[in-house]
């Protein structure tokens, strides 16, 4: 079978079913795992590069407002891997090239290839997608396997964080202007043993205002700002510490969103292992090769 994957998380997923050898297209964004950054891209944003927070979000929904893609399809190089299989999503008009838009591609490729749409909202959407794609590309067992293997994770987790207390969180899908996490990320704080404040599961994350924010007395904050790397997420916790300050929260961090939040794959199981650890730290280990900063210092300094 030869698939084309539209979104950085179906990727990841294919290659934890073991059909990396039979995917032959991926997107921009799809550097995960590392054999994937080999194949061709298929997509393009037309979001320049270099711009703050602040102009992302305003050229964004400067965009949407006029009814223009924030992604391009390679039609012409989609036809010439003869793809079996798209895979796309539609849960985030931000996050990738718009089903519709893909639908009518594929409608006109010589192969006439199914498309599968992958439209998660909360967790448990995401571990039956990871079903319904193995049955997609005929290898049930695996995509079943694979599920109960992430299950029994989720377990260990439950397990752990039972007799502990539950710190008060408020989690930041962006900073400036300030996002709170919706569709999973509720359920991965609840999950990690913590309570979400303000996000609301299985719907889109929400711009708020910081005095919002302040009044909700928080004990830990993640900055988690959707599609960054650590590097980055630290940067825009620390631009924005006057205002994360204010929240009062005894410990702030940032976090590897890219990896383990943003994206509706395998890996957000990672993600609630290392909730769980910045949660309880006297009691969950940090996970390996996850990473993280504490920024309680910077923050508190100002």
């Amino acid at each position: 079978m030869r698939i084309a994957s539209l979104v950085p998380s179906a990727t990841e997923m294919l290659f934890a079913l073991g059909l990396g050898d039979e995917v032959v297209g991926v997107t921009h964004e799809c550097d995960w795992p590392a054999p994937a950054q080999r194949l061709p891209h298929l997509t393009a944003t037309v979001i320049p590069e270099g711009l703050s927070a602040s102009e992302i979000d305003r050229t964004v929904k400067a965009t949407v407002a006029e009814g223009k893609a924030l992604y391009t399809l390679d039609e012409e190089r989609l036809a010439e891997l003869e793809p079996d299989l798209i895979v796309t999503q539609a849960v985030c008009e931000v996050c990738a090239v718009s089903y519709e838009d893909v639908v009518t591609v594929a409608r006109r490729l010589p192969t006439r290839p199914r498309v599968l749409q992958q439209d998660p909202r909360t967790l448990g959407d995401v571990l039956a997608d990871v079903i319904r794609l193995g049955d997609a590309a005929y290898v049930p067992d695996r995509g079943r396997e694979l599920c109960r293997s992430l299950e029994a994770r989720l377990a260990a987790v439950r397990i752990a964080v039972t007799a502990t207390s539950r710190p008060r969180v408020i989690a930041l899908e962006w900073l400036d202007p300030p996002f709170v996490g919706g569709h999973w990320v509720p359920e991965m704080i609840a999950l990690a043993g913590g309570e979400d404040l303000i996000g609301r599961a299985g719907v889109k994350s929400a711009e708020v205002t910081w005095q919002r924010l302040e009044v909700l007395e928080p004990d830990v904050v993640v900055a988690m700002p959707c599609g960054w790397y650590i590097d980055d997420s630290r940067a825009q916790a620390v631009a924005c510490r006057e205002q994360l300050g204010r929240l009062g929260a005894g410990r702030v961090y940032a976090v590897d969103a890219a990896s383990s939040f943003s994206r509706p794959g395998p890996r957000l199981i990672d993600g609630i292992e290392l909730l769980s650890h910045l949660l309880h730290p006297e009691y969950i280990p940090a996970p390996e090769q996850l990473e993280f900063e504490d920024v309680t210092a910077e923050v508190m300094a100002w």
